[in-house]
């Protein structure tokens, strides 16, 4: 049952953000904030689904188990293509209240970014093993949540500050993000049932994404 159930909920989720990527990219203004904003679910489902479909392979046929090198190498990208995709957002802050200088700010998302991209490169990862070390695991999450941290910081008070109905809840579905991921970080390999909560920090994600989305079609980002 578990393998069924979270098996269609990725194929709903890749197919969701693949396609509102897609229309995101096609419909929006050539150097928008939407054309960005596209681009940026479309990392965030491709990097995804190198992870996600030997899941749903390994869950519905043999076992996790017998999928180490195709799950670790598929964690291994997903990793790299999150760092990524905060980078996007970023620059969607940027280009949605039209920020401009503040060149140290870029400077620390690219520090950290290339601290978490660096701590993921690293053997001592053991990506393609079963066991994967928690100190490790934690030793690189800690520049990715500081990113995470900072553009929650950045996306709330602009938002607050401009009255960006749109966008006034995009603080929030990172925060969720992260209060989903960590506890998997940290306690996922002791009681696997808790990396179900990847579930729900998922549909976070598709939350940031439509929020986007919607905002396009609002404020008639889209290309008649």
């Amino acid at each position: 049952m578990r393998a069924i159930i979270e098996t269609v909920f990725d194929i709903f989720y890749l197919v969701t953000v693949l396609t509102v990527g897609i229309r995101m990219i096609r419909s929006s203004k050539s150097g928008s904030q939407f054309k960005l904003f596209g681009l940026m679910a479309m990392v965030l489902g491709a990097g995804d689904s190198f992870h996600l479909v030997p899941r749903a392979l390994a869950l519905c046929t043999t076992g996790l188990e017998n999928y180490a090198v195709p799950l670790g190498l598929g964690k291994w990208i997903t990793s790299i293509t999150m760092t990524v995709f905060y980078v996007l957002l970023y620059y969607v802050w940027r280009k949605r209240y039209h920020v401009e200088g503040r060149k140290g700010l870029t400077i620390a998302v690219y520090v950290l970014s290339a601290a978490r991209v660096l701590l993921c490169m690293m053997p001592q990862n053991q990506w393609l093993t079963n066991k994967t070390p928690l100190a490790w695991g934690i030793l690189r999450n800690i520049p990715f949540a500081l990113l995470g941290l900072l553009v929650i910081v950045l996306f709330y008070h602009s938002a607050k500050e401009h009255s960006d109905r749109a966008f006034r809840w995009m603080w929030l579905t990172i925060v969720l993000s992260f209060g989903f991921y960590i506890p998997v970080v940290l306690w996922a390999e002791v009681n696997p049932l808790i990396g179900m909560l990847m579930i729900p920090k998922t549909c976070a994600y598709v939350w940031t994404v439509l929020i986007g989305y919607n905002a396009m079609k609002a404020e008639g980002g889209a290309e008649n």
